[in-house]
């Protein structure tokens, strides 16, 4: 990967907002979307960390040391054994994906993390490795995986260690995701699921996680609208959500192929063939089905992002060198 900054000790990373769960799929299928945060990064000898942002959530970001991208940071630091050579940070943010709605806010920073001081100090982790730090992070790799490989992945927690296939779907999908003006904090959004479920909810998520994966794989759109329904956590997060059931309805009847809360939420995405071009209209009805029930929101239209977290020229971003 070249680097493309003057300074050898300093990088600009950018890295995917992901989906997780994609219906069936609960803690451990996700996607990487066209929606980006971006960190410029410079590692340095001084006890010292210095935070900037801007963008989404500017003004909620900790600063110094209890940064999530620096606890990232340093992690990866003791993890090759050079929390000694750097002991500090400039960390830059620019970020475009809502905070506490679903979109891996707290995957992005962390990757761009993990990301961006590997570069710097030679790469001396690939990205499994990465991910094995990011999953120990985050604490599951749903949005950790895609936010590094890109495309769809699907992972595997075993005896503790993660495994992810990733892989590029067959169908050219657009991601359209409904964002109501409302955060939801994931912990409250696990509080809510039941401890145990019946044989009958396993069946029924086993069978359309394995079918949406099939499908995706094959190019079969025929399939997805039986795919993306899901019996373990949306019908108890639901009563979080206003008007979701509604939201979803409303999608699938301009034209989705399905919908799903994104991760925990709050944001809600329908999935819709690209040659379709039905996602204006798509977003215009989840949005008007949210303000039905008293709920502001607004609609990104996105793709499925290829590559995951990746090195780029700091002059995109528009920070001072």
């Amino acid at each position: 990967m070249k680097n493309f900054t003057d300074n050898k000790n300093r990088v600009t990373v950018r890295v995917p907002g992901t989906s997780a769960n994609c219906g069936p799929g609960f803690d451990c299928l996700g996607v990487a979307t066209t929606i980006y945060n971006y960190l410029d990064l410079t590692l340095i000898r001084a006890n010292k960390v210095v935070v900037e942002s801007s963008g989404e959530g500017a003004d909620k970001i900790p600063r110094g040391k209890r940064n999530l991208t620096w606890l990232a940071i340093r992690r990866l630091l003791q993890e090759v054994g050079r929390e000694d050579e750097f002991k500090g940070a400039i960390i830059r943010m620019k970020n475009n994906v809502p905070i506490s709605r679903g979109l891996g806010s707290s995957s992005t920073a962390i990757v761009a993390g993990l990301t961006a001081a590997n570069e710097i100090l030679g790469s001396p982790l690939d990205k499994n490795g990465l991910l094995r730090l990011a999953t120990e992070l985050e604490g599951h790799p749903d949005n950790v995986a895609p936010a590094i490989f890109g495309g769809f992945t699907v992972s595997v927690m075993d005896n503790g260690a993660v495994q992810t296939f990733s892989f590029q779907p067959r169908i050219k999908l657009k991601l359209i995701v409904a964002v109501p003006d409302f955060e939801l904090s994931t912990r409250l959004a696990r509080k809510v699921l039941p401890k145990n479920v019946s044989m009958k909810d396993a069946i029924f998520n086993i069978s359309r996680a394995s079918m949406l994966i099939a499908a995706l794989v094959e190019g079969r759109e025929e399939l997805l609208p039986l795919a993306f329904d899901d019996a373990l956590h949306q019908p108890y997060r639901k009563k979080l959500v206003p008007g979701m059931s509604e939201v979803f309805e409303a999608a699938k009847s301009a034209g989705a192929l399905g919908a799903a809360i994104s991760g925990a939420g709050s944001c809600l995405i329908a999935f819709t063939s690209a040659r379709a071009r039905l996602e204006d209209k798509i977003a215009e009805s989840m949005v008007e089905a949210f303000k039905l029930h008293g709920v502001n929101s607004k609609a990104l239209i996105l793709n499925v992002d290829k590559h995951g977290a990746q090195l780029i020229r700091n002059v995109e971003l528009g920070i001072r060198n």
